[in-house]
């Protein structure tokens, strides 16, 4: 008996990969966002700046930078599939319901669906990661935990993306998306320290996955870890299993009844 047979959401995963066989150019799209804002910003920016003060240690502001383009790369290839290109699947592709008439359940389907959003989440990151050890932006052997570190920001934003879309309504409501998306890019602590926030901005900040990544995947690739790092794989954690279990119920309400 194959994988196939055994795991059924493998399935769905196998169905992605042939179909992106033919739109390679853009599945990658994606991943070049964050590597241009790190040559632009952490590059072009960071030789105005020599060195910048991180947890008591001067570092390269390249070095400050990368991780959160790091987690940002994590981001964008787990948002993709979970909101715009699932919402077609699920809307107007109307392939779910094809799915169910074989032996997979709901619950297959959204797990079928967040493999793959980790698959792509892993690429870009993994891609990412040769990047920073090419630059020379890494500096500790706790690099190393960089690429699973991503993948928790994969889990986290996967499932947030992929619950938020059983709710949307038409593709007007994926502004909503980028509404939430560009701010957490420009302010989850990825080119300037989360100190420079007002008390009460920051603790908005500080609750949202994407920092909690860069907060992760800072530390690892500085080798500055802390116990920030544990809050951050907790948190991560908890917020995918969340979304995973609000998508098999909300999956299960629309494909079901």
């Amino acid at each position: 008996m194959s994988l196939l047979d055994r795991v059924p959401a493998t399935r769905l995963v196998h169905r992605h990969i042939i179909f992106y066989r033919k739109e390679w150019l853009g599945f990658g799209s994606g991943f070049l966002e964050p590597v241009f804002y790190l040559f632009s910003i952490g590059v072009g920016v960071g030789s105005l700046i020599p060195t910048f003060s991180y947890q008591g240690h001067e570092v390269p502001y390249a070095a400050f930078v990368a991780p959160g383009m790091l987690a940002s790369s994590a981001m964008n290839g787990a948002v993709f599939d979970s909101t715009f290109n699932f919402y077609f699947r699920l809307r107007h592709e109307k392939l779910y319901e094809s799915v169910l008439a074989t032996p997979m359940r709901v619950g297959d389907v959204a797990i079928g669906e967040l493999t793959w959003c980790l698959i792509r989440s892993g690429i870009y990151s993994a891609a990412f990661v040769l990047v920073m050890v090419a630059m020379g932006l890494t500096s500790s052997w706790w690099t190393l935990l960089a690429l699973p570190a991503a993948l928790l920001i994969g889990l986290a934003m996967a499932g947030i993306g992929m619950a938020s879309t059983t709710w949307m309504r038409s593709w007007q409501d994926f502004e909503f998306i980028t509404l939430t998306t560009m701010p957490m890019f420009l302010f989850s602590a990825t080119f300037f320290p989360i100190e420079t926030f007002p008390s009460g901005v920051r603790w908005v900040i500080e609750a949202t996955p994407l920092y909690r990544g860069v907060v992760l995947c800072r530390e690892l690739t500085t080798g500055l870890v802390t116990w920030a790092s544990a809050v951050s794989v907790v948190y991560l954690v908890a917020v995918g299993a969340l979304g995973l279990w609000v998508v098999s119920r909300r999956l299960d309400k629309i494909l079901l009844h």
